[in-house]
C-alpha cells in the first residue's frame, strides 16, 4: 500500500458504512487547503467590498429611492442582478452581491464534492481506500462534510464581515449563500453516482446551476419582487426571497435545507446500488477508427462537449447583456460615480458603448477560464492514464499536445464571437464592432491559456496553478474598478493593455505583443513537455 492510502487507512470500521469518515475529511481538507480558502476569500472580498462601493455610488436617501424607482421599471436589469427589496445599504448589499456570491459558492461546492468522490474513482484511489476499513458511504460523506465546512466557513466571514461594518442582520445572507452552495453540492453528489466521468458530472451540475440563473433570471423580468413562479423554481431565487436586511423571511431557509437533504439521500441510495467506479449513465463507447483516427480528432473528441457547452453559453449571456444595455445606461444616469466605474472599465466613449465595452471585457475574463480548462485538459489525460496508450502508438507528444491547443485557442476565439453575435442580436446594433470587440480580448485570453501550457509543460504539479492566475486575472478586472484599485494593479493583468471597444481606438501595438507573448509561452510550454517524463 501506498503511504497516501496507509494514511486514510482508518483504525477501525467494520461493516459500518461511515467508518474512517473523520479520516477523510481530514484528507479532503488538507487536500484542498489551497483552492477552498482562494474560493472563500474570492467570494467574501466580493461580497465585503459591496457596501463601500455602493455607499459611494447611492449615498443619499434620495438617490436609493430613484434607484428603487428604475428597477421597478428596468426588467432587463432586475434579470440580471434582481429586484431590490429595501433602501438600506444592507439590503443594496444583498441586492448586488447575493445571487453571484450564491452562485460562487454553487460552484466551490460543486468542484469540492466531485473531486472527492467521482475524480477519486476516476484515478484508482478510490478503489485503494475501500480496501481498508472504510465504510460504503464514507467518502460520499466526508466529501459533502468538506463542501460544508467551506459553505459554513464563508457563511461566517461574510456574516461577520458586514457585521463588522454595521450592517445588523447580515446572519440571513450568509445563511442563505451557504445554503445555495450545499444544494448545488448534493446535486453534485448525484451527478456522480449518475455518469462515469468527473467531467460530466462537473458538467451536469454546471448545466443546473445554469438552468437556476436563467430561471431566476426569466422570473425576475417578468414580474417584480421576486414573486413570479419561475423565481421559486430556481436555488438563486430562494436567496434573493430571502429578503436579508429588508424583512427577513427565515422560513425560505427551510427550502435550502429541504432540497439538501432529499438530493443528499437520492446520492447516497444510488451510491449503495453501484460498483466503485461504475454509474447509472455509463460512458458511451467510440469508434477506434474513421473519424477517431488521428490525434486531433481524438482531441476534438475530448474536447468538443465543453466547446459546444461554453458556446450556448456565450451566446445566451451575450444576448442578454445586449438587452439590457439601454437599462445599464439608463441606470448610470446622473449618478457621476456610476459612470466613472463603467468609464474605467469600457473607456471614455458615450454610456452604451462604454457598458458593452465592459461587459466585452468581463466576458474576456470569463473565457480565460474556459481556456485554462481546456488546455488543462492535457493534465488530466497524463494522470490518469489515458494520455500513455495514445502516446505509445506512431503519435509524438507535440502532435498530442496540438489538437487539444488547437481546441482551446480556438474555442477562446468561437465564444467570443459568438457573444459578440448574441450582443448584436440583443441590442440591434451593428454586428462588425461588437465582433471586433470580442476579438480585442483574444491575444489577453491566449495569454492565461499559454500560461497553463507552460507550468503543465515545465512543471505539470504546478499545472493547476493556473486557476489561481485566471482567477486572480478575474478578480482584478471584475473588482478592482470599483475599488479604485491603481492602474498598475490593473495593469498586472493583460486584460488591462487592451483597446476599449467599441466606441475607442484599435490600438494594435498591445494586441501584437500580447499575441507574441501568448506565442512564446506555449512553445516554451511545448518544448518542456518534449523533454520531460510523462506520468507514471
Amino acid at each position: 500500500m501506498t503511504a497516501a492510502g496507509t494514511a486514510l487507512a482508518p483504525r477501525s470500521g467494520g461493516s459500518r458504512p461511515l467508518a474512517g469518515t473523520g479520516t477523510l475529511l481530514r484528507f479532503a481538507l488538507r487536500r484542498d487547503r489551497v483552492p477552498i480558502p482562494v474560493w472563500i476569500a474570492v467570494n467574501a472580498v466580493m461580497v465585503l467590498s459591496m457596501p463601500g462601493t455602493l455607499e459611494s455610488l447611492y449615498g443619499t436617501p434620495a438617490e436609493r429611492a430613484g434607484l428603487l424607482r428604475q428597477m421597478e421599471t428596468n426588467p432587463s436589469l432586475r434579470a440580471m442582478v434582481g429586484p431590490v427589496f429595501g433602501d438600506s445599504l444592507g439590503a443594496l448589499t444583498a441586492w448586488r452581491a447575493g445571487v453571484y456570491a450564491g452562485a460562487l459558492a454553487a460552484v466551490m461546492a460543486l468542484l469540492v464534492v466531485v473531486r472527492h468522490t467521482r475524480d477519486e474513482e476516476e484515478s484508482g484511489r478510490q478503489e485503494l481506500v475501500a480496501s481498508g476499513t472504510v465504510g460504503r458511504r464514507a467518502p460520499l460523506t466526508a466529501a459533502l462534510l468538506a463542501a460544508g465546512v467551506a459553505c459554513g466557513a464563508l457563511a461566517l466571514l461574510v456574516t461577520a464581515g458586514l457585521a463588522g461594518q454595521g450592517l445588523v442582520g447580515a446572519a440571513a445572507l450568509g445563511l442563505g449563500i451557504a445554503g445555495t452552495g450545499m444544494v448545488f453540492a448534493t446535486a453534485a453528489a448525484v451527478a456522480a453516482q449518475l455518469t462515469e466521468s468527473a467531467r460530466a458530472a462537473r458538467g451536469l451540475t454546471a448545466a443546473a446551476l445554469g438552468a437556476a440563473f436563467v430561471l431566476r433570471a426569466a422570473g425576475d423580468a417578468t414580474a417584480d419582487g421576486g414573486s413570479s413562479v419561475l423565481t421559486w423554481l430556481s436555488p438563486l431565487g430562494w436567496l434573493e426571497n430571502l429578503r436579508a436586511f429588508a424583512g427577513e423571511r427565515w422560513w425560505v431557509l427551510l427550502l435550502f435545507a429541504g432540497a439538501a437533504v432529499a438530493q443528499g439521500a437520492v446520492a447516497y441510495a444510488l451510491a449503495g446500488r453501484r460498483d466503485t467506479g461504475g454509474g447509472f449513465r455509463p460512458a458511451r463507447p467510440g469508434p477506434a477508427d474513421g473519424r477517431l483516427g488521428t490525434a486531433g480528432a481524438l482531441a476534438w473528441r475530448l474536447q468538443r462537449g465543453g466547446v459546444l457547452g461554453w458556446s450556448a453559453g456565450f451566446l445566451l449571456a451575450g444576448a442578454v447583456l445586449g438587452a439590457m444595455t439601454e437599462g445599464a445606461a439608463e441606470l448610470a444616469g446622473d449618478n457621476q460615480r456610476t459612470r466613472e466605474i463603467i468609464a474605467r472599465m469600457g473607456g471614455q466613449t458615450g454610456p452604451a458603448d462604454a457598458f458593452v465595452s465592459a461587459m466585452v471585457g468581463m466576458l474576456g475574463l470569463v473565457a480565460a477560464l474556459y481556456v485554462v480548462a481546456s488546455v488543462l485538459r492535457l493534465h488530466g489525460e497524463e494522470v490518469s492514464g489515458r494520455a500513455e496508450p495514445v502516446l505509445a502508438g506512431p503519435v509524438g507528444r507535440l502532435r498530442w499536445a496540438a489538437g487539444h491547443l488547437v481546441a482551446a485557442f480556438g474555442g477562446a476565439v468561437l465564444i467570443l464571437l459568438l457573444a459578440g453575435a448574441g450582443f448584436a442580436l440583443g441590442h440591434g446594433r451593428d454586428l462588425g464592432p461588437v465582433l471586433g470587440a470580442c476579438l480585442a480580448q483574444v491575444p489577453a485570453v491566449w495569454v492565461v491559456g499559454s500560461l497553463a501550457m507552460l507550468l503543465y509543460g515545465l512543471a505539470p504539479r504546478l499545472a493547476p496553478v493556473a486557476w489561481g492566475v485566471a482567477v486572480a486575472v478575474l478578480l482584478i478586472g471584475w473588482v478592482g474598478p470599483a475599488l479604485d484599485v491603481p492602474q498598475a494593479v490593473l495593469d498586472v493583468s493583460p486584460f488591462g493593455h487592451l483597446p476599449k471597444l467599441p466606441g475607442g481606438e484599435m490600438a494594435w501595438g498591445p494586441v501584437l505583443v500580447l499575441t507574441g507573448l501568448a506565442a512564446a509561452l506555449t512553445g516554451a510550454g511545448l518544448a518542456g513537455l518534449r523533454r520531460r517524463d510523462t506520468a507514471a
